[in-house]
């Protein structure tokens, strides 16, 4: 509402209307009328997300079938702002009402905790998505507000601002933008490394939200889900899609894949099903092709990893490396088509590759931070966890001071940062 208060009506009627529809849900016993019920919340919920967020992009889509009808194409277009958080809260939302249609137990009689439910405000921009039956239950007794839970939340909470403004941001500034503007300009070698450096900036500006998300709720009393799991070190695409963004691919494959049929289908429509959900998935993203062209990729990947092997060989430890190096650059490769604004940005990556050349004019300081990056997320969990708990146990005022130290620091650092790159969609 800070931004523009207008937008807040939106989250009211998704609130509103899945709230009712939920209700009427529970009372309607007959097959049909559930059904019709269920559509009511769907079409609110994505006619708001089309309007907004994909309305101008099919439009310029049709273009040319507009012009044959003599259509004046900018008299179609709207300059309505994508509200924030609009994916995130219609998807939640959604998950409700399907859940209820399919009889779990999750209806929520109380409309000010179905309210909360919608518009708790730590991870209501940019997730994770949280379920009904994850959430709702939580707000039926007293928050479980401890210092324990205060000092890991807090601790959760510096560690996103570290990843996100120690290492996503100062990729981006260092190297990402300018690579990615002007790709031709920069040899083949930094071409690849500032490849490398937008694969773990959007990891680290992405996951450093969600460990910021589920820090402030917990220091509130409440549990979150775990949305990333070091996917990076993942040895095949399907694994890379249960560590990447977990709240999102859960999603899609409880609400879409397993909907459309899933894997308990013939092989062909197996195959259909995973391409539409990650093409639908690729649109989630963004109202632009690169952005369906990157879900189509998945798709491709995830279509290709189903025809290996069943059940999982025993490889030493060199072969597992091996496959997650392999795994990484397809991944990374993805990440390209994610990052690229048209067709000629990616030509321009592809030509400048074709090159081969050497040398590079990035800067010192950016290889550290990149080098640095890549060594926190493969450190071993464990350690990193030892860590947190010795960090939790050290006096309070040496906490204190720590915190208020480095606050200092980030506050002055984010003066010309980039948002968070998720805020976007």
């Amino acid at each position: 509402m800070s931004w523009n208060w207008k937008y807040a009506g939106l989250l009211a009627f998704s609130t509103i209307v899945d709230y009712s529809v939920g209700l009427v849900l529970a009372r309607e016993q007959r097959p049909r009328a559930r059904t019709y019920i269920l559509i009511i919340s769907l079409t609110s919920n994505l006619g708001l997300l089309a309007l907004f967020k994909y309305y101008n992009f099919f439009i310029e889509l049709s273009g040319p079938a507009i012009a044959m009808f003599g259509w004046d194409l900018s008299l179609l277009r709207h300059e309505l702002l994508l509200p924030v958080g609009i994916s995130f809260y219609t998807f939640q939302t959604m998950s409700y009402t399907i859940d209820v249609y399919r009889g779990e137990r999750v209806l929520e009689r109380n409309f000010l905790k179905f309210a909360v439910f919608v518009a708790f405000f730590p991870q209501l921009i940019a997730g994770p998505i949280v379920r009904a039956k994850q959430f709702l239950p939580q707000l039926h007794h007293l928050p479980n507000v401890t210092t324990q839970r205060f000092h890991d939340g807090l601790f959760l909470v510096f560690k996103g601002l570290s990843k996100k403004i120690l290492i996503a941001d100062l990729l981006a500034t260092l190297a990402v933008d300018n690579v990615f503007t002007h790709p031709l300009t920069f040899s083949s070698w930094d071409l690849l490394i500032g490849l490398y450096a937008y694969t773990f900036q959007i990891y680290y500006d992405f996951s450093g939200y969600s460990d910021i998300a589920i820090g402030l709720a917990k220091m509130l009393g409440y549990d979150l889900p775990q949305n990333f799991n070091r996917p990076y070190l993942s040895q095949n695409v399907r694994e890379f899609w249960t560590r990447w963004h977990i709240s999102l691919s859960t999603w899609l494959r409880d609400y879409l894949y397993i909907s459309l049929g899933g894997s308990r289908a013939a092989p062909w429509r197996v195959k259909m099903n995973l391409m539409i959900t990650m093409f639908l998935g690729g649109l989630w993203h963004g109202a632009a092709l690169h952005f369906i062209c990157w879900g189509v990729y998945h798709g491709l990947l995830l279509i290709l990893a189903r025809q290996g092997p069943k059940t999982e060989a025993v490889r030493t430890a060199a072969q597992k490396v091996l496959l997650q190096i392999g795994c990484f650059h397809l991944i990374a490769f993805g990440w390209l088509l994610f990052r690229v604004q048209d067709l000629d940005n990616f030509l321009d990556f592809i030509r400048g590759w074709s090159h081969l050349t050497g040398g590079t004019r990035l800067s010192g300081v950016f290889y550290i931070i990149l080098s640095l990056g890549i060594l926190f997320h493969v450190f071993p969990a464990q350690r990193l966890e030892r860590f947190a708990q010795w960090w939790i146990m050290r006096p309070v005022p040496i906490q204190a001071a720590t915190y208020g130290t480095l606050l200092l620091i980030y506050a002055g650092m984010t003066l010309e940062a980039p948002s968070f790159i998720y805020f976007q969609f």
